[in-house]
């Protein structure tokens, strides 16, 4: 069984699903409990005119059941597939069920998206045995832990309950010294589950006050650090966008910060995570379309990576000091609107011209990297955010665009993208473009025009200070329109798994300058 707590339930909802639990055990298929259900994998084979291929224990298990597995994979026309899943009832045989799980390939994602499968195709069920994790290497094994916990995210807010729950225990194959895998692994899914859950919050319940008390409770259970700035506190300290953009709410803004350390020396390396934490977003004055405002309760995906990811740094082990900074806000409608054509006073000094307050994204985190830079001086700076639908435009729906001033720091994080399955493009910081956002009043206009991701990432880095530092518009993949892979139809919260397989690592900071 899985020895870390899963707390997967938010502050005001119903109680929500659990993922499943773990258990590492030696598995005989031969010699299984009456009624048991057994997961084999199968591999689409190197040679398509091979056709499928078993993996272990499917001899030993023919041989008991008397059954030919080859010819129920020919009856349903399987290939081994990554993510076929076929399930052949057993009445009669002591066994429940054997499910024929497909790898393809067998390479991590394959790994990980089998896993997935196997959730959707369990649910409601007790207990199932695999061996489908002595075939996995370690990242093979991890991404399997993964693809099962993310495959079986649900968040619901039902009279009756959650409409199936996950499977509730998975028992992988292998001895129990590789349990340290398996826990890397559930720690890393569930901040990713944990920052779907935030995401999916309705606006009626999530605002900056709750996203506050959320992330006490996980400070508290982590050990982190917290310090929460309100409205007043904003006001006395000159942070002008989150008082702009929060101003139209009848719940006030906030800025959160949370503090990580792997121990008490300070000599430590220090990175700062930042969140954009737009907890709705209607447009402001400037106000969005009905169909576009519709999905804006994830407009905080940005914040929901942050505080998830800081919730998991010490079950994975990070070495450094790291402090999540999240600006927080709703950006509504009222009398107290800030306006077109307004200018306003960031943290730190700088000025902008509003001239659209839907591009209200920047303005609060503006004031945050200017605050990471002045009151926390960092070696590197990454912020996370639900920016530009221009990156939406540019990429599609399955790729997060990636800024950077370090190159080192963008190969690590595309190298943690592709090690979690979340795919980032780099796209240029191009100075050709930084005239673009002169205004004639201020010092930057706040909607400088296309090409809009990289106008706004240039608006950005004005408030670094020259620190190393990455931006990920996570816009593009902020939302997923079905169930697909380890993804589940809405909010994705991308981007928490890539930070923590860059955060795990021995040096993670080693070489940016």
């Amino acid at each position: 069984m899985n020895r870390m707590p899963i707390a997967t339930d938010l502050i005001g909802l119903p109680a929500q699903v659990r993922p499943p639990a773990f258990a590492l055990r030696d598995v005989d298929p031969a010699r299984l409990p009456a009624g048991s259900l057994v997961a084999l994998p199968v591999l689409s084979g190197e040679d398509t005119a091979e056709g499928p291929v078993l993996g272990p224990g499917a001899e030993a298990l023919a041989a008991l059941l008397d059954l030919d597995l080859l010819e129920v994979l020919e009856q349903h026309r399987a290939t081994g597939a990554v993510g076929e899943v076929i399930t052949q009832v057993l009445p009669g045989a002591g066994l429940a069920a054997v499910l024929l799980v497909g790898l393809g390939a067998a390479r991590p994602q394959d790994f990980r998206d089998a896993g997935a499968a196997l959730a959707r195709a369990t649910k409601d069920r007790a207990s199932v045995v695999t061996t489908i994790s002595a075939i996995a290497d370690d990242p093979a094994l991890r991404a399997f832990v993964e693809g099962v916990v993310l495959g079986s995210f649900e968040f619901h807010w039902r009279s009756a309950g959650a409409k199936s729950q996950p499977l509730g225990e998975l028992v992988l194959d292998g001895p129990v010294d590789r349990q340290p895998q398996v826990d890397r692994a559930l720690a890393i899914a569930v901040a990713s589950w944990r920052a779907r859950a935030l995401a999916t919050t309705p606006s009626n319940l999530k605002n900056p006050a709750w996203l506050c008390e959320q992330a006490a409770v996980w400070a508290a259970e982590s050990g982190l650090g917290l310090e929460i700035l309100d409205e007043e506190q904003l006001e006395a300290g000159g942070f002008g966008g989150l008082l702009a953009v929060g101003r139209a709410s009848a719940t006030p803004p906030r800025l959160i910060r949370l503090d990580y350390a792997p121990g008490k020396s300070r000599k430590l390396p220090h990175l700062v995570l930042v969140g954009k934490g737009i907890t709705f977003d209607s447009g402001g004055l400037s106000i969005k379309p009905g169909d576009a405002m519709s999905t804006m309760k994830r407009d905080m995906t940005g914040a929901a990576v942050v505080m998830s990811t800081m919730a998991a740094l010490a079950a994975v082990g990070c070495p450094i000091r790291v402090t999540g900074v999240i600006a927080s806000a709703e950006n509504a409608v009222s009398g107290a609107s800030y306006r077109p054509g307004d200018v306003i006073t960031h943290f730190g000094g700088r000025t902008t011209e509003v001239t659209n307050t839907d591009a209200e994204g920047r303005l609060v985190l503006a004031d945050a990297l200017q605050y990471a830079v002045d009151k926390l001086r960092p070696d590197v700076i990454v912020d996370v955010a639900t920016l530009t639908g221009a990156a939406k435009v540019a990429l599609g729906l399955g790729t997060a665009a990636i800024f950077a001033t370090d190159d080192v720091l963008a190969e690590r994080l595309s190298a943690a993208g592709d090690a979690a399955g979340e795919r980032y493009w780099r796209l240029p910081l191009a100075d050709v473009y930084e005239e673009m956002l002169t205004s004639k009043v201020a010092d930057a206009d706040n909607a400088a025009g296309g090409p809009g991701a990289i106008t706004a990432a240039l608006f950005l880095q004005h408030f670094t200070g020259g620190i190393p530092w990455a931006h990920l518009d996570v816009a593009p993949v902020g939302d997923t329109l079905a169930d697909r892979g380890v993804w589940t139809a809405g909010p994705s919260g991308f981007g928490a798994r890539t930070l923590l397989q860059w955060l795990e690592q021995d040096a993670p900071l080693e070489g940016i300058s």
